[in-house]
């Protein structure tokens, strides 16, 4: 299986550790080539200096055609933007954004973008940890429940209709 990993973050390069040993081909891209520092030593992938926003850099990267695309930086809004990149450019099928905020990661999710959100995460497992029901909602990665690529186009439609032409 092919994997593209965007932000080699801990997440970033743990995730890339683990889907190397496990004996699959893995891209991790960032835009700090000192990230990759992140990686053992003997690390089997391809670690690339690139910006996740950029939808020709990721082409570059060989992003088109992965099986798995993890979207890790840092940034909720260079996550989004990659994610939907790889799913609507690229047509990559099994896309994942990490969203710190749980309303844009809701909203994403409503909009075709599958979302983890490591706050409510972290949140449930405290609250879990005190003593407090489980958050079902917080299970890892919360499946897309709309599809982008449709909203994408009743959106160019509606503002097609509302300016006139």
């Amino acid at each position: 299986m092919r994997a593209f990993i965007a932000g080699c973050g801990r997440t970033g390069a743990g995730l890339a550790e683990q889907l190397a040993r496990a004996g699959h081909e893995v891209t991790i891209i960032d835009t700090n080539s000192e990230a990759f520092n992140r990686l053992d030593h003997g690390f089997p992938g391809r670690a690339l200096r690139a910006d996740v926003t950029d939808e020709d850099q990721l082409r570059r990267a060989g992003a088109q055609g992965v099986d798995l695309f993890f979207a890790l930086t840092e940034g909720d809004n260079r996550n989004i933007l990659a994610a939907q990149s790889a799913t609507e450019s690229l047509g990559i099928e099994r896309v994942v954004a990490k969203v710190n905020d749980p309303v844009r990661a809701e909203a994403y999710r409503a909009l075709g973008i599958a979302t983890l959100c490591r706050t409510r995460i972290l949140a449930d497992a405290l609250a879990t940890w005190s003593g407090l029901p489980h958050d079902p909602g917080a299970e890892g990665v919360a499946p897309a429940t709309g599809h982008h690529r449709e909203h994408a186009d009743m959106t160019a439609d509606a503002s097609l209709t509302v300016g006139g032409r």
